[in-house]
């Protein structure tokens, strides 16, 4: 992952939060210390810090370095705040704000924060920087995501210069998750693909859809994330299946079925 030389941590708070489909939330959170985040876009990653249910206000950090960690696991869980990876959807740095847009997974923490965060609520980021980083030699790229990592490929496209080809392949809970209204260069092609409360596994359905495409000649860059089966998986199967370089493979797993991330 390829970070700025310089960060720090960030304190902001909730000014809005949005619907975009029934599965996902935006939640806007601004102020003056934003000033300290360099907008890359992409992928731009940030540690997310939100509290816990019943705690009063946010505890953040007083490290900006990675030593940030061992700081909050001294401290016992009723102060120590939440923290989950994030995408940063949008930035608007003129107005101080930024998007980070949620997948409505259940009741894990990040989730139920979202459905209940509220304008004025306190959150804070710390920069995590891009892992989307396509190489020169790169004739086209093939980017697929479950729900997870919906927000982070719809950043990368809109960020993506106009001669952009790709492939992309975008898992949803349902059919009423499917955007109509994307940015992305005309050489990008985008397929989504709907669960509609099938049995199926989260990602299963990208995976075996990008096994049974015809994908386009030439060398090509992949950036596959989710969850942990579909982002092995499709490594794998490029791998082993259509002689891909495994340099040329960016993978992620952000989740894993059936398990929460520890707190």
């Amino acid at each position: 992952m390829r970070t700025p030389e310089s960060r720090r941590m960030i304190t902001l708070e909730v000014r809005g939060t949005t619907k975009p489909t029934p599965a996902f939330s935006v939640i806007t959170l601004g102020g003056p210390e934003l000033e300290h985040l360099k907008p890359m876009g992409f992928d731009q990653t940030v540690r997310l810090f939100f509290p816990r249910e019943g705690q009063e206000g946010l505890r953040m950090p007083r490290l900006s370095s990675e030593a940030w960690m061992a700081e909050l696991l001294l401290l016992p869980k009723s102060r120590r705040p939440w923290v989950r990876n994030f995408t940063i959807r949008r930035a608007r740095p003129e107005l101080g704000e930024v998007d980070i847009e949620f997948a409505l997974h259940g009741d894990t923490p990040a989730a139920t924060w979202a459905r209940r965060a509220r304008p004025g609520d306190p959150a804070g980021i710390f920069d995590m920087g891009l892992t989307y980083l396509p190489p020169a030699h790169a004739e086209w790229q093939l980017l697929a995501g479950d729900e997870s990592a919906v927000p982070a490929i719809l950043a990368i496209l809109e960020h993506a210069p106009a001669s952009l080809v790709a492939e992309v392949f975008l898992e949803v809970p349902g059919a009423d998750d499917i955007r109509t209204d994307i940015t992305a260069p005309d050489g990008v092609r985008v397929r989504w693909l709907a669960r509609d409360g099938a049995d199926t596994l989260p990602g299963s359905l990208a995976l075996d859809a990008i096994k049974e495409s015809a994908l386009r000649p030439g060398r090509f860059y992949t950036w596959v994330a989710g969850e942990a089966a579909l982002a092995t998986g499709v490594r794998r199967h490029l791998v082993r299946d259509r002689g891909v370089p495994k340099p040329d493979i960016a993978f992620f797993g952000y989740w894993r079925h059936g398990r929460s991330s520890p707190g």
